[in-house]
């Protein structure tokens, strides 16, 4: 453990680095580079030719430290999900450490930082194969194609919709940057009062959550409904139609809740095997 913390430190110094490179490049950027955000209100009233600098100061605006794969750091350090009780208290201390980490650079330069709980879209799988590269396959830790997102309960974890919105409630509130939470639902259209039970819950325990359901449609067939995710024989990730077998995905529309918000792009096949395994919470 105390291994862990020294590293953790000299990696949180190697992100400081690059964050302020972002920082520095910033600098110059001219509001007539995106009008609508820096001269017409969105973001600011600034003025034509002037530069964006002082809004990069003072806490007007932040600088977002990402981070991903909090399941599988403490599934490593503990041997458990952070949904256990036990392992828990470790994963809540890797986020405010991460804060304070913010809150001293901050201090430091009066350039506000915060700790961002990254969507990773693609990096999922990027960062998953360059963990399977450097230490091998871990049982539970670097056997997937995907990394977890931000502090999410991992997607094939049981967990019933109201236990997982009210554990990642604790680590949204320190997710100062930015973070989404979500459940897993099936067709809800013959149960509007559990929609409006689960609506309820996020309201009064969670600052942004959302209900991912299913939305398909086989252009073939008609088939409406969920087209699902089977293995080939040369083992690769494909989307199939329950009803026709179609696998053609420039004949069909797929809607999944991927980067926070519903996509129907298809995915790259670590992305596709987190989609796959994903359990239903309701």
């Amino acid at each position: 453990m105390e291994n862990f913390w020294k590293i953790f430190d000299e990696r949180l110094a190697l992100c400081h680095r690059a964050l302020l490179y972002r920082h520095e490049r910033l600098k110059g950027t001219l509001s007539d580079a995106a009008p609508i955000l820096w001269q017409y209100g969105a973001i600011a009233r600034l003025k034509k030719g002037e530069t964006i600098d002082k809004l990069l100061y003072g806490g007007y605006s932040t600088i977002s430290l990402g981070y991903a794969g909090l399941y599988e750091c403490v599934k490593y350090m503990t041997g458990k999900s952070h949904t256990d009780p036990e392992a828990t208290p470790f994963a809540l201390d890797v986020m405010k450490y991460m804060n304070a980490a913010c809150d001293k650079w901050t201090l430091e330069s009066n350039i506000k930082f915060s700790i961002y709980g990254s969507p990773i879209e693609s990096t999922t799988y990027k960062f998953a194969k360059c963990l399977q590269k450097r230490f091998g396959i871990i049982e539970g830790v670097t056997d997937k194609t995907y990394i977890t997102n931000s502090y999410h309960v991992h997607v094939s974890e049981p967990i019933d919709a109201f236990s997982k919105l009210a554990l990642e409630a604790q680590f949204q509130s320190l997710s100062t940057g930015g973070a989404i939470s979500y459940v897993e639902v099936p067709n809800m259209q013959d149960n509007i009062p559990a929609v409006l039970q689960v609506i309820r819950f996020i309201y009064d325990n969670i600052m942004y959550a959302e209900l991912n359901t299913k939305s398909d449609y086989c252009q073939c067939c008609g088939f409406s409904g969920e087209i699902g995710i089977v293995e080939d024989t040369d083992g690769k990730l494909v989307w199939e139609c329950p009803k026709c077998g179609n696998r053609d995905q420039d004949k069909m529309n797929v809607a999944r809740r991927t980067c926070g918000y519903i996509g129907t792009q298809f995915w790259n096949q670590g992305r596709t095997q987190e989609i796959r395994e994903r359990v239903l919470h309701l």
